[in-house]
């Protein structure tokens, strides 16, 4: 018997080993199996059955270890990893470490805990015996002799202050029982939990969604794939309608996967999910996937779900890779989110791989979103993809008023640049009075985004990027953002020496200020990832929030959507123009469904909610489009130049960055590269470029970059990688290819 294994030893290549014979039994394609590569052992996933050609099979090394006795991956799985090593120019070693988890693939071991019961009853004389001689077995038989089940051993020696010697003793006696039982560790289970938002029961379809439930079943009925995008505004119920599609894959004894963007999103979404299956399907269970859990959480989740154990998983983008079995459906919240996009080889989009993985397994995927991307909403318009709409909130709830502030107004009022307007200031202390919640939101953590000097214009910026370092008020410090460079922040110019230091922009520290400042009685958090260096910190924070102990909470994009909280009925975007003003061509959209999404969070309850947008643009479409989440009138005015220039999604895009720590090196041979690759591709693309990236230099390490545009990925990216591989590129120079980019800088 002879097996091709892909080997997880950092190159990209089919090796064909021999399978022993008390090994044949257990190998299977998609068996997780230990092979000799040179003269170690390394991991592999066996790819095909059979021996390779021109290459004498008597050569062959034998492989050495079946390390599970069921497929780590399975056929879906196997065959999306092909998919994306060819579309992501990636490679399979790096695809298939991403699938697997690190402690499935190092065959971590599963938690044990020691139980104890009574072995046999003592009486009269037996039991009087044991109390005069061994007082502290008598103490620990006495208690078990109490129980109705197996006790933790642990926790009984502890509470009962008994050494271990006299368990020992007992068991040796065969008066005590002592097994051993595994411990499944679940993520979000733990007293936390119990504060997350749930909804336990069913609501009752408004029309709409009642429509998009039907639609939804009869595609999951026809056990066919095909791709819905729901497009609902926010509170329109959409996690309404993907919850009775899930319990339609269920009772048809399939599974599912629930992606969020973000990890902050899936505490709630968890603890939704379970208490709504033990509403509607009790004995299924929910498991958590994402890489903040720790390896045993994922381990067994893993393992949950390759078992049939559970067929429900939540998590964020690489929760895709769960090993479901009998995939019925696929869903994709807040699918426009950049978050679903990895920024690190393998570079894969978690929605586009959500699309491919329920083609190849026949699943229906719903991609759902109140601000579609522009590329699902093409999608759904030229028929690729159904859609269905929710143009109403729930229960009749209206949709929260915008008011524009103009801060160039504003600054004239306050003879200078203010951190909140005046009309923001007022309503957040209306609503502390009235007891409601408000949150304000700007997309930069810290204080300032840079330190300038007024005398000689000097900023600080960092040694090894090529950015302004950020002020930290809360430590007194300066940090790059980008490559973590700290040092005190100076007192006086370091290049002048004048103490005339101003600090330029705004950030999450700032506005905690300005609120602290301006509204003393309320009750202020700020939620960035700088608070959130201690372990469920994020979930302390928001259930505090959701019980109202706290008034007015500020925080980056972790808080701009997804999240439900009845009580809050203002919101305050503190920066409108941050996201708008960056050398991207999705700028406006991003801008568009930043507004959207945050407005979205007021107004979620009984009570009308208010949002209130700074910015020194009101002029500007996003923000005009925004004040009546009018999506098609934004949608139909930001293609129309997309469609001009042929920009996505009217073409892709490859983006091939070089880096290097010479920029004239660097320079000359991605000028070099890009010749030799307009020769070879021709008119299948066009190529724009090369020059400097927006961000010309992080870590000390210079980019340049080169633009691809194409009708096709798959007529061009296997030749392109083929190309790159044979050029002769210089061994501190290195280049990556990112295939849909969403991050331009």
């Amino acid at each position: 018997m002879i097996v091709g294994v892909h080997p997880l030893a950092g190159f990209d290549k089919l090796l064909h080993y021999r399978v022993p014979e008390p090994l044949r039994a257990t190998v299977e394609v998609g068996s997780l199996v230990r092979v000799p590569v040179h003269a170690r052992f390394h991991l592999g996933i066996v790819g095909e059955m059979g021996a390779p050609k021109d290459f004498p099979v008597e050569k062959l090394k034998a492989l050495s270890e079946v390390v599970y006795p069921f497929p780590a991956l399975a056929p879906d799985l196997l065959a999306l990893a092909r998919w994306m090593a060819g579309y992501y120019a990636a490679p399979m070693d790096a695809i298939i470490e991403t699938m697997i988890p690190s402690a499935v693939r190092r065959g971590m071991g599963l938690k044990q805990e020691k139980l104890l019961s009574i072995g046999r009853r003592l009486e009269g004389e037996e039991l009087s015996g044991l109390v005069r001689k061994a007082p502290q077995q008598a103490r620990l038989y006495t208690f078990l002799s109490r129980q109705l089940k197996p006790q933790p051993k642990g926790l009984v020696l502890r509470r009962l202050g008994i050494a271990a010697a006299s368990a020992a003793a007992l068991v040796r006696q065969g008066i005590v029982s002592e097994e051993s039982r595994r411990v499944e560790r679940v993520a979000y289970s733990d007293d936390w939990s119990r504060g997350e938002l749930v909804t336990a029961q069913p609501h009752d379809l408004n029309p709409e969604q009642a429509a998009a439930v039907g639609g939804l079943k009869g595609a999951l009925a026809a056990h066919k794939f095909s791709t819905w995008l729901l497009h609902g505004i926010t509170g329109s119920g959409k996690t309404e309608v993907y919850l009775h599609a899930m319990d339609a894959a269920l009772k048809a004894g399939g599974g599912a996967i629930f992606l969020v963007p973000e990890v902050a999103l899936t505490p709630q979404a968890v603890a939704r999910l379970r208490s709504r299956l033990e509403a509607i399907a009790p004995g299924h269970r929910c498991v958590v996937w994402h890489s903040h859990l720790s390896e045993g959480e994922r381990l067994d989740a893993w393992l949950a779900l390759v078992t049939g154990e559970a067929r429900v998983v939540v998590g964020a983008r690489s929760a895709i890779f769960a090993p479901v079995r009998d995939l019925r459906l696929v869903i994709v919240d807040e699918e426009h989110e950049p978050a679903y996009k990895q920024d690190e080889a393998p570079r894969y989009h978690g929605r586009d791989v959500a699309v491919m993985r329920s083609k190849l397994a026949g699943a229906l995927c719903v991609l759902g979103s109140a601000t579609p991307s522009l590329e699902s909403f093409a999608n759904a318009t030229s028929g690729k993809y159904r859609l269905a709409e929710l143009t109403q909130r729930v229960d009749g709830r209206r949709l929260p008023s915008i008011e524009i502030v103009d801060m160039r107004v504003e600054a004239m009022r306050q003879k200078g640049l203010a951190t909140l307007s005046r009309r923001l200031v007022e309503a957040i202390r209306d609503r502390c009075e009235r007891r409601e919640q408000t949150i304000l939101f700007i997309n930069r953590r810290g204080y300032s985004s840079s330190p300038l000097c007024t005398k000689c214009g000097h900023v600080e910026s960092c040694p090894h990027c090529s950015i302004a370092l950020t002020y930290h008020r809360s430590d007194e410090t300066l940090r790059c953002h980008l490559c973590g460079q700290e040092r005190p922040a100076p007192l006086r110019c370091p290049k002048c020496g004048a103490p005339d230091i101003r600090w330029r922009g705004l950030g999450t520290q700032r506005v905690e200020e300005a609120v602290h400042r301006l509204v003393p009685k309320a009750r202020v958090a700020r939620l960035d990832s700088d608070t959130m260096g201690r372990k469920n910190r994020f979930r302390e924070i928001l259930g505090e929030f959701r019980l109202g102990r706290i008034d007015v909470l500020v925080g980056t994009q972790m808080i701009a959507k997804g999240l439900d909280f009845p009580n809050v009925t203002l919101v305050g975007l503190v920066d409108a123009d941050l996201s708008m003003h960056i050398a991207d061509f999705r700028a406006n959209e991003r801008t568009f469904q930043l507004l959207v999404q945050v407005a979205g969070r007021a107004g979620r309850g009984d009570r009308a909610g208010e949002v209130v947008v700074q910015t020194f643009t009101p002029q500007a479409a996003p923000i005009q489009f925004s004040r009546k989440a009018d999506y098609a009138g934004f949608a139909a005015s930001e293609l129309e130049p997309r469609r001009s220039f042929r920009y996505p999604p009217y073409r892709h895009i490859i983006h091939h960055l070089f880096r290097g720590p010479n920029p004239e090196k660097l320079k000359f041979f991605s000028e070099q590269w890009a010749k030799r690759a307009a020769e070879v591709l021709g008119d299948r693309v066009e190529l724009k470029g090369p020059s400097p990236a927006p961000i010309e230099k992080i870590k000390d390490q210079y980019r340049w970059q080169l633009w691809y545009f194409t009708p096709s990925v798959t007529a061009v990216i296997g030749e392109l990688a083929k190309l790159r591989a044979e050029f002769a590129w210089p061994d501190d120079v290195t280049q990556v290819l990112d295939v849909d980019p969403v991050n331009l800088v």
